[in-house]
């Protein structure tokens, strides 16, 4: 059993961890229990009702959190000649080139938050997905992180505004941060129901059965609460 601390045994007092409470009420009993000395990150969890095995039940897609993740984003591009020059005057933070790639290859440099690629350059990104991949940072075109040149502003805009890819793990469960606890409670509520109501819309269509199983919401020290969904 996993010991915790006085800090979490005094935030456990202060609900029910039995009772499900609405996705608003939720964020703000996180809110008010986060009482660590640092910034706590405030997270979703899922429990998807999906069988992973199957690729018609995959859940991966994107959301725009309207009030991003209270941090910078830093995002790497792999693009080469007119794209690269598209993505550097977009704001990418980084243009990966062969050098590049040789370091994360050979290196494991991961020096950014994000990656973004041109349809041309992943043959060459597929020799590094084992390494970005297990991290949530291999460029794919069902997050939207796959583009052409002319639309390398408007996803590297989105990124570094707070679009999160979200996408299920091999046991079903899906994980979504949504914010800060330093955040004003409404704009972390309205985070929350955007990522909720972006998870909500996976839903596949050949799933039988409850699609929605369980849904907690917590913070990096804190204590979790389950919310009804």
């Amino acid at each position: 059993m996993v010991a915790h601390g006085k800090r979490y045994a005094e935030a456990v007092k202060q609900y029910d961890k039995t009772q499900e409470y609405s996705l608003d009420e939720a964020i703000e009993l996180v809110k008010k229990m986060a009482t660590a000395k640092f910034d706590e990150t405030v997270e979703m969890h899922f429990r998807l009702g999906i069988d992973p095995r199957h690729a018609d039940q995959q859940v991966r897609s994107t959301v725009m959190l309207p009030h991003g993740l209270g941090k910078s984003v830093r995002v790497l591009v792999f693009a080469e000649g007119d794209a690269a020059k598209a993505a550097e005057e977009a704001g990418a933070d980084i243009i990966a080139d062969d050098a590049i790639i040789g370091r994360i290859q050979n290196e494991g440099w991961m020096d950014f938050d994000a990656a973004v690629a041109t349809p041309q350059m992943m043959g060459k990104v597929g020799r590094i997905a084992r390494i970005l991949g297990p991290r949530g940072l291999m460029p794919n075109p069902k997050a939207g992180t796959v583009v052409q040149p002319n639309e390398m502003g408007r996803v590297i805009e989105e990124l570094k505004a707070g679009r999160v890819e979200f996408r299920n793990d091999k046991t079903a469960n899906l994980h979504l941060p949504v914010g800060k606890v330093s955040f004003d409670l409404d704009k972390l509520q309205e985070n929350a129901a955007a990522a909720m109501d972006a998870v909500k819309a996976q839903e596949p269509s050949t799933l039988k059965g409850t699609y929605i199983r369980k849904v907690v919401v917590t913070s990096t020290m804190g204590p979790s609460v389950r919310v009804a969904n």
